[in-house]
């Protein structure tokens, strides 16, 4: 293999520069890959844009800089490759030398080619993702010459969920620093440590060991107090690091050594600006930037699989760090915590894989608000003016969980039932002084490999008898385990008993021991000092300005996106009662309906700030998939990923999304607080080829079906060809129950009208009939919202139906985006029953299973 870094050293003296030289080697198949951006005053300001590929960084000189915009078409001039190593490179090339001037590492992480990169880079057009601090999404570089040695390429942004105009910080991803301040000299420490010294900090040595974190006290609700600081609680490990010159250590809060863990953590602990001792949380992020426990669990069983550094590459970490215990040699701890946070945020970046974990003041409830809006952790409420104490559990720090939860030892474990595998449920203690109390058994909240892991772990630390005492449980079914497995679960209330009401299992807690459990939280925990009370902010202004309003969406109407956004504002009053409190996907369609589209799965981070949002853990989707077919849909190939999903509130909420683009809005069938249970089941009537006057026949047919066994049934179009029938279910059943009863719902129409009507799948078994799907029920599946527009010709909308319309004269062409809106105001809504009726689903089974059994068919027949 020929040296691909021979330019590159050629150009460079290694006695007179501190850039690194390098091996050349790697696979070229590898992946993922490490790209970064490194931002360079050189004789002409640009950034150098480099790629990991078979052992060198492959490099271009971009003079303007990359651009979320994809009108931006921005020159890149191919260069030498790099060695790998030069992605850490970050300083000054001496004055004399090759590309002399000031060095940043604008932006780090991991890039994957879209088809095959070797091939792509010699034909001229190289496809890309990229998921860094900075930059996301897909890119394309493609070559427009070749001129001698250097051959010119434009690199340009796909139009997806990130694309867009906006400002991207200009600071390091490793020191923070601008180049500015790398140029110039500018030594941030030095200001940090000047004002320690005013402050009153001293000159103490705090030792070789780390020292141990200080806890937070448990409080069940969130409050609002002057004097008092608010942080997010991250869902991750407790890290105490230290940089001591060349040095870095990571310790977790048990004491553990981390270290070779975290290599990207450490290199940009290197970069700080001064000795230091911090105290955070290790975590991995998901694509919009929010922690990710499912995350990190993935990452650590990377690094136990593979080379650690590309784990790094993979699954980077991120360590938020919310205190400064140590800068410079001086003992920062009995400074007030507001002036440690001040020194923290002058030394740490906020970008990149070390971060100031930032803090509202004294607004906690509102803090509160949001991150149950978002699903995340929780909070943690600090005083202002609290002192640093190592290793104790302190009232002036309270955090305050968005459930309750607790970690507990397990003491054992059930036989499985049915068709689980593995065991039943966890049995599970409590620390109570110097013994074990059984608090209840967990059985919920599982994955299969979860329950596999589990059971591997607890079955060698089988012991006879129950290691805790309490209302334990007696009987053959029961294995006891010696406690040193901990978990972490979430929970409603505790009996009186110390039991634990609607439990469900989070995840191990591979960082704690069992003598750390802490067990539930109290019922209450006062803040130690008088509370000022804020009530909830005034509503913000919420009026979306529509951006090219005349561009035409629908060509044939010339509806415009102007259109489109005001439809949705009128409609909304009928539509939003099927949106509030239900997770949605989107569908984008930038430039209209003959244009490209996309999903739009994940809400990104620059929404507005009165954007609701739910998180959907990927865990989730996984566990409640049945086959391979479950991962079809909007939601398919996302299991292994945690998603944000918008709320929509109101009309400008509305508004907003449909300002992105979006056409048709996708609900799920269940709301927020109940995800597992829907609230209707579905037989979606796909005609395909089949004649609308078949699917009308199939809806009678149905409609009559449901009301020969007791179920209310209401109709929709689909805004296709089809018709949606909804049976609601009032939260009485799981989603796999759900489908098993519009199976059996679609089944009996297949046998009562077996030539207009099928349920097989493959559209060239399906004959010319018209498709019973049944597979809509399900978690994570999605259907079109009534009153959503499709992108097709005519814009045609999903509308309710009154049964007395499903006849021979029904034409679904007829609603669109210009007669909806009428129709919808001239009387009540005859789709609202589906979201409140609780029929009687055991009487209405018993009579659908007698309807099918044998004997009856063969009656009917």
């Amino acid at each position: 293999m020929p040296d691909r870094l021979e330019r590159y050293r050629k150009k460079r003296d290694p006695g007179r520069t501190p850039e690194p030289f390098g091996q050349p080697g790697g696979d070229i198949a590898q992946a993922p890959r490490l790209f970064v951006i490194q931002k360079h005053a050189a004789r002409r300001l640009h950034w150098d844009f480099r790629l990991e590929l078979g052992g060198t960084l492959r490099s271009w000189a971009v003079p303007k800089g990359p651009s979320y915009d994809p009108a931006d078409k921005r020159m890149a001039v191919e260069v030498e490759d790099h060695p790998i190593e030069y992605a850490d490179f970050e300083g000054i090339i001496p004055a004399g030398n090759y590309g002399a001037g000031a060095v940043i590492v604008w932006d780090r992480g991991a890039w994957r080619p879209i088809g095959d990169p070797v091939e792509g880079l010699e034909k001229g057009k190289l496809v890309f993702e990229l998921t860094g601090y900075k930059l996301r999404g897909e890119w394309t570089l493609v070559r427009t010459r070749r001129d001698g040695g250097k051959q010119q390429w434009l690199l340009m942004k796909h139009k997806d969920a990130y694309a867009g105009p906006r400002a991207v910080a200009e600071e390091s991803v490793l020191s923070g620093r601008l180049l500015e301040e790398v140029a110039s000299g500018v030594d941030r420490a030095a200001t940090a440590l000047r004002e320690a010294r005013r402050l009153g900090a001293k000159e103490r040595a705090l030792g070789k060991a780390d020292p141990k974190p200080m806890l937070a006290e448990t409080r069940d609700e969130p409050f609002s107090g002057e004097g008092w600081l608010f942080e997010l609680k991250y869902d991750g490990y407790r890290l105490l690091a230290r940089r001591e010159g060349a040095r870095v250590a990571l310790s977790y809060r048990s004491g553990d050594d981390a270290t070779m863990l975290f290599p990207e953590i450490v290199k940009a602990l290197e970069m700080l600006p001064a000795d230091a001792v911090l105290d955070g949380e290790v975590v991995v992020l998901d694509p919009e930037g929010r922690p990710s426990f499912q995350g990190l669990q993935q990452r650590a069983q990377l690094s136990r699989r593979e080379d650690i550094s590309r784990a790094a590459v993979e699954r980077p970490a991120t360590l938020f760090a919310f205190d400064l215990l140590a800068l410079g040699g001086l003992d920062l701890r009995p400074l007030p915590l507001a002036e440690r946070k001040r020194l923290l945020a002058t030394v740490v970046p906020r970008l990149g894989p070390v971060r100031f974990a930032d803090h509202v003041e004294e607004r906690g409830e509102d803090l509160w608000r949001e991150v149950e809006a978002r699903g995340l952790e929780g909070i943690v409420a600090k005083r202002a003016d609290s002192p640093y104490r190592s290793g104790t559990r302190s009232p002036t720090w309270l955090k305050i969980p968005a459930d309750r939860t607790g970690d507990f030892a397990v003491v054992g474990f059930t036989r499985p039932k049915g068709s689980r595998a593995a065991f039943g449920a966890l049995l599970l203690a409590s620390r109570e002084k110097e013994g074990w109390h059984f608090a209840g058994s967990v059985g919920s909240g599982f994955t299969d490999r979860q329950l596999e892991d589990l059971h591997a772990r607890l079955a060698p630390r089988a012991r006879p008898t129950p290691p805790c005492d309490g209302p334990v449980p007696e009987g053959p079914g029961n294995t006891w385990v010696e406690p040193e497995v901990v978990v972490l679960v979430r929970y409603k209330q505790r009996t009186g008993e110390g039991l634990l009401r609607h439990p469900v299992f989070v995840r191990v807690r591979d960082d704690k021991r069992p003598e750390e459990a802490e067990g539930p939280a109290p019922a209450h925990a006062e803040p130690p000092r008088p509370e000022v009370s804020r009530g909830a902010p005034a509503k913000a202004q919420r009026r979306v300005e529509v951006s090219n309003a005349d561009k035409i969406y629908f060509p044939k109407e010339g509806i415009t996106k102007g259109e489109l956004v005001a439809y949705y504002r009128e409609i909304s009053p009928f539509m939003l009662p099927f949106l509030r409190d239900r997770p949605i996907v989107l569908t984008r369609y930038p430039d209209g309906i003959e244009g490209k589209s996309f999903f739009q799965k994940d809400a990104p981070e620059w929404r507005p700030e009165w954007m609701r949002t739910v998180r959907i853990h990927g865990d989730e989707i996984k566990s409640t998939r049945r086959s391979r077919l479950d991962a079809r849909g909007p939601l398919g190939g996302e299991g292994d990923r945690d998603l944000d999903h918008f709320l929509v509130d109101d009309a400008e909420g509305l508004a907003w999304i449909a300002n992105l683009g979006t056409i048709p809005i996708h609900v799920f069938s269940s709301r927020v607080g109940s995800l597992e249970r829907p609230d209707w089941c579905i037989v979606d009537l796909d005609p395909k080829e089949a004649p609308f006057a078949h699917v009308v026949r199939i809806a009678r047919a149905l409609h009559d079906l449901c009301d020969e066994i007791g179920l209310p049934s209401y109709p929709k179009t689909t805004g296709q060809k089809g018709l949606h029938v909804l049976v609601p279910l009032g939260g009485q059943l799981t989603h796999e129950q759900s489908r098993s009863l519009g199976e059996l719902l679609a089944r009996a129409i297949e046998a009562d009208l077996p030539d207009v009507s099928t349920t097989a799948r493959a559209v060239g078994a399906r004959g010319g009939r018209v498709y019973l799907d049944f597979m809509q029920n399900g978690f994570g599946k999605t259907i079109a919202a009534p009153y959503t527009v499709r992108p097709r010709p005519g814009a045609p909308v999903s509308v309710p139906l009154r049964w007395s319309e499903v006849n021979a004269r029904l034409d679904p062409a007829r609603f669109t985006i210009r007669t909806a809106p009428a129709r919808a105001a001239k009387g009540r809504d005859p789709l609202l029953p589906v979201l409140a009726e609780k029929p009687d689903l055991l009487s209405a089974l018993e009579r659908l299973r007698a309807r099918l059994s044998p004997g009856a068919r063969t009656d009917r027949r």
